[in-house]
């Protein structure tokens, strides 16, 4: 991962998530009932108050203590104590089945899209929209373009989409995202195709 990113409005919080995938995949999981960057801005709230972000003290460190660190005031999310349990869940999946390198899950073997896929939607706290939506990150953004990545990502993959995170690289375009998304909200309320 070597690309800038632009997902925040903050220059401390995108570089981590620019430098660090796990990182990035935190703030995913984190991407969930609040706006976007507030979600892709907590890895870097967690890296502050902990020294750095360290896959392997997230997944050793002590739950109540974690969660204490995830609600101090700007709290990670709007629900601190259920996220800090789901990113430590998810810290000891990538410790376990990934030696701590989250990387290898886009990498290891030469995966296809598909294959990729898979491997994003059984990580902890990751559905099948979380990890389209992922993936569709690491092709737009992040020069991980696995073998039919586009069409594993569905809609989320298209070129000029404005469907979600990966589509957004600058404030303009994080505007159009959240109109395509209260578009798509309403849509889905009046009996329409689903929000996405």
């Amino acid at each position: 991962m070597r690309a800038t990113l632009h997902l925040t409005g903050d220059p401390d919080a995108d570089g981590l998530l620019s430098r660090d995938p796990m990182a990035l995949l935190t703030g995913m999981l984190l991407d969930q009932q609040v706006a976007m960057e507030v979600a892709f801005a907590g890895p870097n709230k967690i890296s502050d108050r902990l020294g750095g972000f360290d896959v392997h003290r997230i997944a050793e460190s002590d739950p109540e203590e974690f969660a204490e660190v995830c609600a101090r005031q700007p709290a990670v999310h709007r629900f601190p104590g259920s996220m800090a349990k789901r990113i430590q869940t998810l810290a000891r999946y990538v410790v376990e089945y990934y030696d701590g390198d989250p990387e290898r899950i886009w990498t290891e073997g030469e995966p296809d899209g598909r294959e990729v896929l898979r491997r994003l939607k059984a990580l902890p706290g990751y559905g099948d929209q979380k990890a389209r939506i992922f993936l569709a990150l690491l092709g737009k953004q992040l020069g991980v373009e696995p073998h039919g990545w586009r069409e594993a990502a569905g809609a989320y993959g298209e070129p000029d989409a404005r469907h979600s995170i990966a589509d957004v690289v600058d404030g303009h375009t994080l505007e159009e995202v959240r109109a395509s998304k209260k578009a798509a909200k309403a849509r889905a309320k009046a009996g329409g195709s689903g929000a996405r």
